[in-house]
């Protein structure tokens, strides 16, 4: 059993937050209908690594997921889609402001058809306001969020992530808020529309910004590696040239890791006793930190620390995740069979459940490849699915 077999989702948005909504929702057993354009398909195949043409971004991003190609800005289309709203619990989307209203498929539309839809509307500044019809990535939300500004080096230039940051909070987001959503039906018996603007979910993970700066004035600064709540926090090098990340957010383990340096007088001055006190004797603190891991391979300081049980990790790249024992424990990638490419490797779902677990069953298919499927499912016959694949309605 999987915790979602019961809900139909359908996946009308494009790139990064609405299809990571949507994803993590298949990951539990969601049964996700992938709608794309027939010719021009979900941008997102073409983002990134590809083998043998086939984008492997696509591959991981719509697994789970059956794919079905329509064209709805076709009104054949529109009927299509008309008819899957009336057999499914949510449809997410990313259109512009505006897009859905034009093609007569405006949520209180679909929600007359079907009053217990959920109706999840990603856009880049929500449906309201001077930007929203403005087109929106999450590179902006990234800049406009305060993220950029505050992260880099402190005489660098403000530093964007070289990922899709801020969508992938958002797709984190919009699947709580479709799981919420979900729960209000079940007491209400209706569903209703879900309003995200992807500026806005990256805002509650850098931390109480507006709260200090409207109390205090307070402007966050770049710190690089360094934290501006605690101290000793950074990257540091070993001997052997490997790159090490130690964290001190609590107090205990701040204690620990200065002893283990050898600078136990530390822990008894009386800045010491908070994060806050420690920030502002930074320098000392790295010097004592940095200078005793130089000295040391990598191996040693690991083990030290672990023997301290004080708080560190290497600084992996992608063969480093491929080869650690912890992931391999984990189980957290697994290695699926694929139409298109043989095998391939994808992130296994984000956490376990003891009693429905989820599970990646298969990995993002090749265009329109189950469109026959979901249309036969909605009582089109092998003629009429004929005649809209000849008039270019789907593929």
């Amino acid at each position: 059993m999987t915790s979602l077999a019961d809900i139909r989702v359908i996946d009308a948005a494009t790139l990064f937050a609405g299809p990571s909504a949507a994803m993590m929702l298949g990951d539990f057993g969601a049964d996700v209908i992938k709608i794309e354009h027939p010719r021009r398909g979900d941008p997102s195949r073409g983002h990134g690594a590809a083998k043998d043409g086939v984008g492997l971004w696509w591959k991981s991003l719509s697994r789970n997921k059956r794919a079905a190609a329509v064209d709805l800005s076709r009104a054949e289309g529109q009927e299509i889609l008309r008819r899957l709203a009336r057999e499914s619990d949510v449809l997410v989307e990313n259109f512009r402001p505006g897009t859905l209203e034009r093609w007569g498929l405006a949520p209180d539309d679909l929600l007359a058809l079907n009053p217990r839809l959920i109706v999840a509307r990603m856009t880049g500044f929500g449906q309201v306001g001077p930007m929203a019809r403005q087109p929106g990535f999450g590179t902006l939300a990234e800049a406009m969020s305060g993220f950029a500004a505050m992260t880099g080096q402190p005489d660098g230039p403000p530093t964007l992530p070289p990922l899709a940051l801020a969508d992938g909070i958002a797709g984190l987001a919009m699947s709580y808020a479709i799981m919420v959503a979900l729960h209000a039906r079940e007491r209400t018996g209706r569903g209703q529309v879900v309003d995200m603007a992807i500026i806005e979910p990256i805002l509650g993970l850098l931390g109480p910004q507006m709260t200090a700066y409207k109390a205090l004035g307070v402007v966050p600064r770049r710190t690089g590696n360094r934290s501006s709540s605690n101290a000793p926090r950074n990257t540091y090098r070993t001997r052997d040239g490997r790159w090490l990340a130690v964290s001190t957010s609590a107090q205990t383990i701040a204690e620990r890791v200065v002893t283990l340096v050898g600078r136990p007088d530390l822990v008894e001055q009386p800045w010491f006793s908070s994060g806050a006190g420690r920030v502002r004797h930074v320098e000392e603190l790295d010097e004592a930190v940095g200078s005793w891991i130089a000295e040391r391979d990598a191996e040693e300081v690991i083990a030290r620390f672990e023997e301290a049980q004080a708080a560190i990790a290497p600084i992996y790249d992608v063969k480093d995740i491929a080869e650690d024992a912890q992931y391999q424990a984990l189980n957290t990638f697994v290695e699926l069979p694929d139409e298109e490419l043989g095998t391939v490797t994808v992130q296994n779902v984000l956490f376990r459940l003891s009693e429905t677990p989820g599970e990646v069953r298969w990995a993002g298919r090749a265009l329109g490849r189950d469109t026959d499927e979901v249309l036969g499912e909605l009582d089109y016959t092998p003629e009429q699915i004929k005649q809209l694949r000849e008039d270019g309605v789907i593929a």
